[in-house]
């Protein structure tokens, strides 16, 4: 029982407090491709501690040896290792937490087949109404409002409105276009699957709706990023407040629909305040901490769980 409730501890603080801190911390926005890696950790750390603590709850008497043969015999590691059979209710005591785990992953591939077939319609929809452009390697649609987005996965394809066109100048349409093909080459609507999955499940979590909504602006500060490596920054500042500027007020700004990913949004003013701030990236040094960080995540709750003492 103390391992359970040294975990139900672990996953309330990574369920409830850290994300509140991390978003009010001011580095993610400094280093955005590191800070969705960190909710990504966050996210399956959680899940993790929650199907460790249901297994103790389910198996509360099962005792475990102190020491290093405790710590083995609870991970399996040995031959003789005795894995208790059925909890209290007469079901297999892995059947609990091996569902609170494999929920996330059953919603997040529901999530994928989702997104695909509808971005096959919206694909089907651009072959009738769309004319491909060679020079732009995009697809133009003829539409006044201002806009450009990417339709990612096996066939990606990139799309940009008349109104884009006219209103763009050439820098600025090929800083947009490069801020598109980073989303597609960023596989970021997997990323951005992952967090919609998790926010299905635990929907009343603050962990779940906070990664939801910075993993979306983030993904397009990295993208921003990618499109700044190669074009200057006053091009896609002007580029974003253009087209921010150019949809109707209440008509959805910066949000496409058919499981697209949009250069103006979400968080326009956010990115737009962000290109112009001179404040220096964190050291590469400091942000590979950060990665290592958010990958031994998820490796916290196995060894809470296996520590000697805690059955």
């Amino acid at each position: 029982m103390t391992a359970a409730l040294a975990l139900g501890c672990y996953a309330a603080a990574v369920g409830v407090v850290a994300p509140k801190a991390l978003v009010r911390s001011a580095w993610p926005y400094r280093a955005p491709a590191v800070a969705v890696a960190v909710w990504q950790g966050l996210a399956l750390s959680f899940t993790i501690a929650l199907a460790l603590t249901t297994y103790h709850l389910v198996t509360p008497t099962w005792h475990l040896h102190n020491g290093m043969s405790g710590l083995l015999r609870f991970c399996g590691l040995t031959f003789d290792a005795p894995i208790p059979g059925t909890g209290p209710l007469g079901v297999p005591a892995v059947a609990v937490p091996a569902s609170v785990a494999l929920l996330p992953l059953a919603r997040f591939g529901h999530e994928l087949l989702r997104a695909r077939r509808v971005r096959a319609r919206h694909r089907g929809v651009l072959d009738m109404v769309g004319r491909r452009s060679a020079r732009l390697r995009a697809t133009v649609l003829d539409h006044d409002t201002p806009a450009a987005y990417c339709l990612p996965g096996r066939r990606p394809r990139i799309v940009v409105s008349a109104g884009a066109l006219r209103l763009l100048s050439p820098a600025q349409l090929e800083s947009v276009l490069e801020h598109e093909r980073a989303h597609i080459a960023g596989r970021h609507h997997l990323a951005l699957a992952a967090t919609e999955a998790f926010a299905r499940v635990f929907r009343w979590l603050p962990l779940a709706r906070e990664a939801r909504a910075q993993t979306a602006l983030l993904l397009e500060m990295a993208a921003d990023d990618r499109a700044l490596r190669r074009h200057p920054r006053q091009a896609l500042a002007s580029a974003l407040y253009t087209m921010a500027a150019g949809h109707a007020p209440g008509g959805g700004a910066g949000h496409a629909h058919g499981g697209a990913l949009t250069a103006s949004g979400p968080g326009a003013v956010v990115r737009l305040r962000r290109m112009l701030d001179a404040r220096r990236r964190p050291h590469p040094a400091l942000c590979g901490v950060v990665v290592t960080v958010a990958a031994g995540l998820p490796l916290l709750p196995p060894l809470l769980g296996c520590a000697p003492g805690m059955g």
